[in-house]
């Protein structure tokens, strides 16, 4: 037996225990025992500081399953992980990623037209934006993307599948291993990993004609992985799987990112109207934010960080196994530990946070009206497991907010329900979240700027 969590939402019930019994507190899940930590400085002290010791990932026989035991999520400390995320690190550092800058915005000034054209579709038009843009990282592909593509449509099947795993005690193989062996135990599991295989397999023998074709598709970290498939020392296997799980896991985190700040924009329109008078100053009405403003925006930095803070993407966290004893104050956490950080929690911290439940962007501000360098939240992971992909996922969050926010005034239909946490469970497209776009720029206007967008940043 162990403690009982309710199957949706269960993040609200560890909130509760970590504010009842402490930064850190130890459930019993089956037969293991796993340690929770709730509180920022435990965070920073444990998941960060001691990252080295915690890089491992316990047995997830589900999540093995799902990926045919070739992604690097579910792979544990030792040298594949070390290769994979050498070669994901290597093309996705943030000079590299820089690179792709111009065209996040060509892909953004898409979305403001598909709102501008279609406004109740935004769900949708959000996940064209990332799926496009994972897949012109991922594969080269130079093609626009639609939520309705068969590979988008195959993989969000997968990825819906891929989140359940992640919820304890989802499948019994979890707690009773030898499940695996029996051939009609989680056939749901096996047909998606064939699934998302195929559509991976397809996408990187797809870049191989074009090579051998002497075609040029431009960078794509597939490109990559192929030309140094012997030096990152992967099977065929494990090379067609490496970019596909980048392409999967990006695309769902940064379409729930952009929406949930489109959300916090509806929701809390004084804090809206903020950054769209900073928009006003720096920007004006006769172009469209860039990169090139980043840095004036400091207001747009704060609402952004502060709505990943308000409704946290991966609330209960992604688990992590200690290689050895882990000592924190007077806890100590054996070796061979479960060990997970509740975002939720942690993004409830009073200390850090104070009012944790308003939505406050000037806490990330500091008294001379630019950003906070000590305060942070842990939005992409921890340590050694954080996400490599956050420096381009941050970009098409912050691109995507710009030139929604600088082009229409966000409000919600009063008439319709919210569902105020669906995009911390990544449900896109069917989130329950009435947003009305209304353009701030007239309608000639500015699909004549989209037009010329970004190759005009002044005028």
């Amino acid at each position: 037996m162990g403690h009982f969590l309710p199957p949706r939402n269960s993040f609200l019930t560890v909130a509760e225990w970590i504010n009842e019994y402490g930064p850190v507190i130890t459930i019993r899940a089956g037969t293991e025992k796993v340690v929770i930590i709730g509180r920022h400085k435990a965070a920073v002290e444990i998941m960060e500081k001691q990252g080295r010791v915690l890089a491992d990932r316990p047995p997830m026989n589900a999540g093995q399953m799902i990926t045919g035991g070739l992604a690097i999520g579910f792979t544990g400390v030792g040298d594949k992980f070390r290769r994979m995320r050498r070669a994901i690190h290597t093309h996705l550092q943030p000079k590299a990623a820089e690179a792709y800058q111009p065209m996040q915005m060509s892909f953004a000034k898409n979305t403001v037209l598909n709102v501008l054209d279609d406004p109740s579709d935004f769900q949708n038009h959000v996940i064209s934006y990332a799926m496009t843009t994972i897949l012109t990282v991922a594969y080269g592909k130079d093609t626009p993307t639609s939520a309705t593509d068969p590979e988008v449509r195959a993989i969000r099947q997968f990825m819906s599948v891929f989140r359940t795993v992640l919820s304890p005690g989802a499948y019994w193989v979890d707690t009773i291993p030898w499940l695996k062996y029996l051939p009609w135990y989680g056939r749901n599991l096996k047909r998606e990993f064939e699934s998302s295989r195929k559509v991976f397999v397809s996408q990187m023998n797809r870049l191989k004609q074009q090579s051998q074709s002497n075609v040029d598709a431009g960078p794509s970290f597939g490109r990559y992985v192929l030309e140094n498939e012997r030096l990152i020392g992967l099977s065929e296997s494990e090379a067609h799987f490496l970019p596909g799980t980048f392409f999967a896991a990006g695309g769902d985190s940064s379409t729930a990112a952009i929406c949930t700040v489109l959300m916090a924009a509806a929701c809390f329109p004084e804090e809206q109207a903020k950054v769209q008078a900073e928009l006003n100053a720096v920007v004006g009405s006769h172009r469209a934010p860039t990169f090139a403003d980043q840095k004036s925006l400091p207001l747009l930095d704060a609402f952004i960080s502060e709505a990943l803070r308000w409704r946290t993407l991966s609330p209960s966290g992604f688990p992590h196994r200690t290689t050895q004893d882990v000592i924190w104050e007077n806890y100590c956490i054996p070796a061979g530990t479960t060990v997970l950080g509740s975002n939720w929690a942690i993004s409830r911290d009073p200390e850090v946070y104070p009012d944790p439940d308003v939505f406050k962007p000037q806490r990330w501000m500091n008294d001379q009206g630019g950003l906070r360098d000590d305060l942070t939240f842990f939005v992409y992971g921890y340590g050694r497991r954080i996400c490599p992909a956050l420096h381009l996922a941050n970009r098409s969050v912050w691109i995507n907010s710009a030139l929604l926010f600088w082009a229409f005034q966000l409000t919600l239909d009063p008439t319709k329900p919210l569902d105020d946490v669906g995009f911390m469970h990544v449900a896109m497209p069917h989130v329950s979240c009435p947003i009305v776009f209304t353009p701030r720029v007239p309608d000639a206007e500015l699909r004549r700027i989209m037009r010329i967008y970004p190759e005009v940043d002044t005028e």
